[in-house]
């Protein structure tokens, strides 16, 4: 875009004055001044139009460095945008269109940061959403900035993007504009692999998983994008030109977001939940012995030694539930697809029983009902949140029996023995499995219950005598 901004409309005669006198400086029911913004936009045009007798060297150098009492205007701007009336206020007065050309034209990283920021805030309400979305040279622009090399840039930008995604109206227009440009995927992959910026990789995260849950023919092009060449030659030409693939990326996101940002990290899991639900993204973790290696030693160390631990209180299960499902479902799926490779030796994986039960025994109490609670609440008001938690749960509780059930159809007489060595089949442990697998996962059980015979007679038939459905004919 080589033209410059187009200036804030001209006032009509008389406008002004009639402004005044009915005290109409006032945006709306804001007590911000109309004039002072106007000149706030009009000082934003006069810094990307270079002025006669400087040269283009001295332009460059004052772009890239804002003037202090500017970047205080623009920041109160930033602020204001935030209320509708602004927004509203900016988007009669053509702001979005001078920002385009600051973004067009300005070398500045605060300047370029701000304007995109104020766009996120006006794009918060749905008429100007769709205004900007409809504005195909700004949504180019826009797009551009992903390939910016400034982080709260980036962060603004991949905020402005999200707030669209999330507007049902315009979301196809912004991912069908994404799939027209396959260098984003590059960019996108390149901030999850090599950004220490958490807030910036959680933000970004929440757009890619947006755009997976969105579209899944996206989502297929993103997994085969570097897919195609064979490992060997990826590295020999990585010295050219990186070739991202998108698991690996994902992973060294959520290792990053792993300790400081936990919803972050929920994000990041979802996506690679996301990306099990299609077989090319089963391939994609499992066909490289390494990713699917590095996948599931990652979830593996977050569901036994961080998530769901035997001194956190049961409760804390309500926070980790949306977390613990996809790690489970993304760990089932690679145990049940690549049962064959060494890292999954059931020997070494005994400790995800003791993590999946412990979820399950904390399940029960949470599921529990306080005590005269219907005292105080009525139906109408405790019945919302209690469905929403008792959904979750029952999701988070249905991967994990599944998971658990897949675990116990390859045990062996060895591998009982040394979980009961090791404490992860105790009669109150399998108990609870017992509690939950059944009715649904009845030949999973007897068959387990035939080994146990083997190795503790006793335990096996205390259990049979808890649960006479289970009565083993030997």
């Amino acid at each position: 875009m080589d033209r410059n901004p187009s200036p804030p409309p001209s006032r009509r005669d008389g406008e002004e004055e009639e402004e005044n006198d009915a005290g109409g400086d006032c945006i709306g029911s804001t007590v911000y001044s109309k004039h002072w913004l106007f000149g706030v936009l009009s000082g934003l045009i006069q810094i990307v139009t270079p002025e006669n007798g400087k040269s283009s060297s001295e332009d460059e150098e004052q772009e890239a460095e804002l003037d202090e009492e500017m970047e205080n205007e623009i920041c109160r701007v930033w602020d204001m945008s935030m209320d509708e009336d602004v927004a509203l206020f900016l988007q009669e007065f053509n702001a979005p269109d001078i920002f385009m050309g600051v973004l067009a034209k300005s070398k500045c990283p605060r300047l370029r940061e701000i304007c995109v920021g104020i766009l996120g805030n006006m794009a918060c309400f749905q008429k100007i959403c769709m205004s900007i979305s409809s504005d195909k040279n700004l949504g180019q622009v826009l797009l551009h900035c992903l390939y910016d090399s400034d982080p709260p840039t980036l962060l603004e930008t991949s905020r402005l993007l999200l707030t669209c995604l999330s507007q049902t109206e315009v979301a196809s227009v912004w991912v069908e504009r994404i799939r027209e440009h396959p260098a984003i995927y590059d960019s996108i992959c390149f901030i999850m692999s090599s950004s220490t910026n958490v807030d910036l990789l959680v933000k970004v995260g929440e757009v890619v998983d947006k755009l997976f849950d969105l579209d899944e023919k996206l989502m297929l092009e993103w997994i085969k994008n570097g897919a195609s060449q064979p490992l060997d030659q990826l590295k020999e030409d990585s010295e050219e030109q990186p070739v991202f693939r998108i698991v690996p990326c994902v992973l060294e996101a959520a290792k990053q977001v792993r300790s400081e940002n936990p919803e972050g990290l929920d994000v990041y899991m979802h996506i690679l939940q996301l990306l099990t639900t299609v077989n090319d993204g089963i391939q994609a973790i499992g066909k490289c012995p390494d990713t699917g290696k590095d996948t599931w030693n990652l979830l593996f160390d977050l569901a036994c030694h961080e998530f769901c631990q035997s001194d956190d209180p049961p409760i804390i299960l309500q926070e980790q539930k949306t977390v613990l499902a996809s790690i489970f479902s993304v760990l089932s799926t690679i145990y049940s697809s690549q049962a064959e490779k060494d890292y999954l030796k059931i020997e070494k994986d005994l400790p995800l029983i003791d993590s999946l039960i412990r979820v399950l025994q904390n399940m029960e109490h949470c599921q529990k009902k306080p005590e005269n609670s219907t005292d105080f609440n009525t139906e109408e008001t405790k019945k919302p949140d209690l469905t929403e938690d008792d959904f979750h749960l029952k999701i988070l509780k249905d991967i994990s029996c599944e998971f658990l059930s897949n675990i116990f159809q390859a045990l062996t007489k060895e591998t009982v023995t040394q979980g009961l060595k090791e404490g992860q089949l105790s009669k109150q442990k399998c108990s609870c499995a017992f509690q939950n697998l059944l009715p649904f996962y009845i030949p999973v059980v007897e068959d387990f219950i035939k080994i146990l015979q083997e190795v503790d007679k006793a335990l096996a038939d205390d259990l049979e005598k808890s649960f006479p459905s289970l009565k083993v004919q030997t």
